[in-house]
């Protein structure tokens, strides 16, 4: 205690000198937790987004068409049918379920009242694969998908721009002057990472939308993607080899045909992505790490110019029995001392900014104990690596030479 209260004493008589060699580690250390803060909010961006889509999922999408040369969008064709969804439901093992989807935006009215929201047409099973839930009401069954209903499950965006606060559970609404009748509302889910709102939608069989609703190409049957859902995530690979399989038969394309369909593996893409946010991560910790080398550094410098300054004192204090050991005890826990500061302050400094990085920009960035007490460990690692060589340095002074020091 007393070594460390004189070492307080010393670096108190030079504040302003002492601020400035901490500056280094305060730079490093906030940096390395903010930076680590915002890979960490990429990756669960990326983790959030994906899991909007549902889990286990692998998305087939028709081949863009391919006319004198130029390609189309991804998911323009029209490769895919209705069926080929029974197909990809009923005649795989490792495939748990299917939902196919065809989408558009429309303005929908009721009453008075009216709101622009995307329109899907689906199967029940999409609330399973996309892991909705019903909060009142209940889900349109395979018999109104059988017999294209006019009925519809709708968001609680929907629900409180249209409705307000009265239940919507019965009401008829007008989708392109077409009367649907509410069956059910989906549980809220709020705006996923991105921003998007996930409570903007409406659900309606998948047949109505076909033929009553949107219009792909010259067949009803067509479906914009299918959404297939593996029994678990080690089936995920089995499950696109069968899809792809049965794809081929049931489109007829022989040995050396290009797919007129593509087949996306989302958890693959998560793994891809995550992987990126990482590496990204990792790559702006390192060049924050700089920050703290050069921190290091500069206590050394400021180190061996108070050992050059208290020359006379560290003689005085080995004439009057101070051994070797406590000299060089003194003057490292100094070094110490001043990367714990800085440390606590670059913590300090690092929080804010994380938390005001995620307030201005609308970008989660997520501080983890692991990056604090990597941040703390290595601030404490520089200040013992860079303030040995002065101590060993002041406790290496010949007693008699340095009390000659003027």
């Amino acid at each position: 205690m007393e070594v460390f209260k004189t070492a307080l004493r010393s670096l108190m008589s030079n504040r302003t000198r002492s601020l400035l060699t901490m500056l280094g580690i305060i730079i490093g250390v906030g940096a390395v937790i903010t930076m680590v803060a915002i890979g960490r909010g990429a990756s669960q961006q990326v983790e959030s987004f994906v899991a909007g889509f549902g889990s286990n999922l692998l998305i087939v999408m028709p081949a863009p068409p391919n006319s004198t040369g130029a390609r189309g969008a991804a998911g323009s064709g029209d490769s895919l049918t209705l069926d080929d969804n029974y197909a990809l439901a009923n005649e795989t093992f490792s495939v748990a379920r299917t939902a196919p989807e065809v989408s558009t935006s429309t303005q929908v009215i009721y009453g008075n009242s009216n709101w622009n929201t995307s329109i899907t047409g689906s199967t029940p099973d999409i609330l399973e694969v996309r892991n909705w839930q019903i909060d009142s009401g209940a889900m349109f069954t395979e018999q109104d998908v059988r017999s294209a209903a006019k009925v519809c499950v709708i968001g609680q965006t929907v629900a409180k721009e249209l409705f307000g606060y009265s239940d919507p559970i019965d009401a008829t609404i007008r989708i392109r002057n077409i009367p649907f009748r509410i069956v059910g509302m989906t549980t809220k889910k709020g705006a996923n990472s991105w921003g998007q709102d996930q409570d903007d939608f409406i659900l309606v069989p998948v047949t109505t939308a076909q033929r009553r609703l949107v219009r792909v190409g010259a067949r009803v049957d067509i479906v914009r993607r299918i959404n297939v859902q593996a029994k678990d995530k080690d089936s995920l690979t089995s499950a696109q080899e069968e899809v792809t399989s049965i794809l081929r038969q049931r489109h007829k394309l022989t040995e050396g045909v290009e797919n007129d369909f593509q087949v996306r593996n989302l958890t693959e893409v998560q793994e891809n992505m995550t992987n990126t946010a990482n590496v990204m991560s990792l790559l702006l910790g390192a060049v924050a790490s700089i920050s703290l080398l050069v921190g290091g550094i500069g206590i050394m410098n400021i180190m061996l110019v108070s050992v050059s300054e208290r020359t006379r004192e560290i003689g005085i204090r080995m004439a009057v029995g101070a051994r070797p050991s406590n000299v060089r005890v003194q003057f490292l826990t100094e070094a110490i001392v001043l990367s714990f500061l800085g440390g606590a302050i670059g913590i300090a400094i690092g929080f804010g900014v994380s938390r005001l990085i995620a307030s201005v920009f609308s970008w989660p960035a997520i501080v983890s104990a692991q990056s604090v007490v990597l941040a703390s460990g290595f601030s404490a690692f520089v200040g013992v690596l860079f303030g040995f060589w002065p101590a060993w340095k002041a406790s290496n002074l010949d007693p008699i030479d340095a009390l000659r020091t003027e």
